[in-house]
């Protein structure tokens, strides 16, 4: 048998047992997949696990491989980890990424997933979904040299992004986090990391990640004139106020969506998905990606997971408030 993780009401998810899939030997380029590890990306997840996801933007919002429709019950998730063991023969053994969801097994083509690259581990490989985001913010508005540049908001996204443009050549690079460990995690990371309070003005470029109404505030107000705000944080629901006063006009700003579901528009003519995709793999050649990874879980536990990390988490000492990337662990799931 096999297992699918379902959310079946708002803050309610399990586990379904299923038939084992089987691959069709006959069709060339179908694959299994059995699953080693997936994760959870927090923010949209969450937002999935309470129910908000706006109506207007369901279809947008599908997950590659979901099943069911939103709000419930939906089969989601997008970060998959697993080794091919039917398919093409030159697939066999194989381990790849895909936008899969938390499955114990997948039925897929060769073009749904990609290859990892030797020398990354299965839990490093899970980050590839926020590499490629991080990469697709940079190419929306690129930096150029010698910019002053700010993150704002180190979750995984954030965080992803801040080392990605690490390897560019600024003049300056902030990852502007509220929370003092996650500095502290940043500064082990070999990145300037600051309070709100203390973020530097005048940037010509600010991305914004938080996905919090002060954030963005913040980041208007740290952008220097004709400078760009590129927005890469969703709301979900909610309805953040956007300060458009005071400065904004006057300054010239300008505000930039972000989203990852298309190639940025400066290359959506000369790159495809899998492309990116792959870029993004090959861009966690570098070992501090594996401070991203604050937690791995069993299987069974994700129910719980996905709870505690939707959770308020008012006193900011909970999963809700330290965790970015949190794996989930497929051992015994293949077994009964």
């Amino acid at each position: 048998m096999a297992w699918q993780y379902w959310t079946e009401a708002a803050r309610q998810g399990g586990w379904r047992e299923v038939p084992t899939p089987r691959a069709n030997p006959d069709s060339g380029n179908e694959l299994r997949i059995t699953t080693t590890a997936s994760a959870v990306s927090k923010g949209t997840e969450s937002l999935v696990h309470t129910g908000r996801i706006p109506a207007r933007v369901e279809t947008l919002m599908r997950a590659p491989h979901q099943l069911g429709d939103f709000p419930f019950p939906v089969s989601y998730g997008y970060l998959g980890v697993g080794i091919v063991d039917e398919g093409p023969r030159d697939w066999i053994g194989a381990r790849v990424f895909g936008l899969l969801p938390h499955h114990s097994h997948h039925i897929v083509t060769t073009e749904d997933v990609h290859l990892i690259p030797e020398g990354i581990s299965d839990h490093r490989a899970l980050l590839a979904g926020a590499v490629e985001t991080g990469l697709n913010i940079l190419w929306q508005q690129p930096p150029r040299f010698a910019d002053r540049v700010a993150v704002i908001g180190a979750g995984m996204i954030g965080t992803a992004t801040a080392l990605l443009a690490s390897r560019l050549p600024l003049d300056r690079l902030e990852i502007v986090e509220t929370d003092p460990h996650r500095r502290t995690l940043l500064a082990d990371l070999g990145l300037n990391a600051v309070a709100p309070d203390d973020a530097s003005a005048d940037c010509d470029v600010v991305i914004h990640t938080s996905g919090s109404q002060a954030g963005l505030a913040r980041g208007l107000e740290i952008t220097g004139d004709d400078g760009t705000v590129i927005e890469a944080s969703w709301y979900g629901s909610d309805s953040p106020s956007v300060p458009l006063g005071a400065d904004f006009h006057a300054r010239r700003l300008s505000i930039i969506a972000s989203q990852v579901g298309e190639v940025a528009a400066g290359h959506r003519t000369r790159r495809t998905r899998a492309q990116r995709m792959s870029a993004a793999l090959a861009a966690l050649n570098d070992d501090r990606f594996d401070s991203l990874i604050t937690g791995i879980s069993g299987w069974r536990e994700l129910p719980t997971v996905m709870d505690e990390l939707s959770g308020s988490d008012r006193d900011g000492s909970g999963p809700a408030r330290s965790a970015l990337c949190h794996v989930i662990d497929y051992t015994g799931a293949h077994t009964r």
